[in-house]
């Protein structure tokens, strides 16, 4: 099955009431271990790249050959786009290149104008070509690639003039965070969240920072129009800490042990449990 753009997964997730999950991928493991779950699952799903895992797994192309080539070789039936996570300007228009199917303007850090006016140009171009745009307002909290935002709750007034501008789905800041959440956490803003909806209608709404934040708060967001959530780091601690014990074991002194096929498997299998688990919690298992 060739690539699809978010727009009709995210529609249908909306109208359910349902969220996709986004799950970042970092190499080979991550990407196969994704793709074979959601095929499991009969999920759609969104595969995440940040400009930084993008340079990592050696540049855009690479990355959509990888993909292509696994969901051929996989038998992948499942609906699966590929997306550009917290993106530039300059990002977008490089994967748009590449052949990604969906790609994330975070124009967030611009000045409202500056924001509405780049992303307005990306509109344009990804009607155009038939993929999805995912636009952001109010900088999610933590840190992504080296980008640093405090959690900051979005204005729900602004949020609609960034959604009015015809993008396929929106990302507001409602006190979520990249990585692990702080002890003294205040939660999710849900009057904000509320409000945004009201204001913007059918248009999905993204969480960032799915990694963390409580089961039940999840499934109120997603009551409240929240479509797409993004999930990282959870996968990642989940692999560290399989591989972890599978070397405090000794395991990778047994006979071929060493072989990172066998040494990187554990990690794989717990990034698979990871991912089933957050596709049972948003409630797309089924919905492929």
């Amino acid at each position: 099955m060739a690539l699809v753009n978010a727009r009709d997964m995210l529609n249908k997730a909306k109208a359910g009431k349902y969220a996709v999950g986004q799950f970042n991928i970092n190499n080979l493991e991550w990407t196969k271990a994704i793709l074979l779950t959601a095929e499991e699952c009969k999920s759609p799903v969104i595969l995440g790249v940040s400009e930084g895992a993008g340079k990592y797994m050696c540049g855009y192309t690479t990355i959509v050959g990888m993909v292509k080539g696994m969901i051929n070789e996989l038998g992948i039936t499942v609906p699966v786009a590929l997306h550009l996570d917290h993106g530039s300007y300059e990002g977008a228009k490089k994967c748009i290149e590449a052949g990604f199917s969906s790609v994330m303007f975070d124009g967030s850090h611009y000045p409202i104008d500056e924001n509405i006016a780049k992303t307005k140009e990306l509109v344009e171009l990804t009607n155009k070509l038939g993929l999805s745009l995912e636009a952001e307002v109010g900088a999610i909290g933590g840190e992504e690639d080296g980008v640093i935002g405090s959690g900051e709750v979005a204005d729900p007034n602004e949020c609609k003039m960034i959604a009015d501008l015809g993008v396929t789905m929106l990302a507001a800041g409602i006190g979520n965070i990249h990585g692990k959440y702080p002890a003294n956490w205040a939660g999710l803003s849900f009057d904000t969240l509320d409000a945004i909806q009201q204001l913007t209608g059918d248009m999905p709404l993204v969480l960032h920072g799915g990694t963390g934040i409580p089961a039940d708060m999840i499934k109120k967001a997603i009551s409240l129009g929240v479509s797409k959530i993004n999930v990282n780091t959870e996968c990642q601690l989940a692999f560290a800490d399989a591989t972890r014990k599978y070397i405090e074991a000794g395991k990778d002194l047994e006979g071929k042990g060493f072989d990172p096929r066998k040494l990187l498997a554990p990690g794989f299998e717990a990034i698979k449990a990871t991912v089933k688990e957050k596709m049972e919690l948003f409630g797309s298992v089924g919905k492929a």
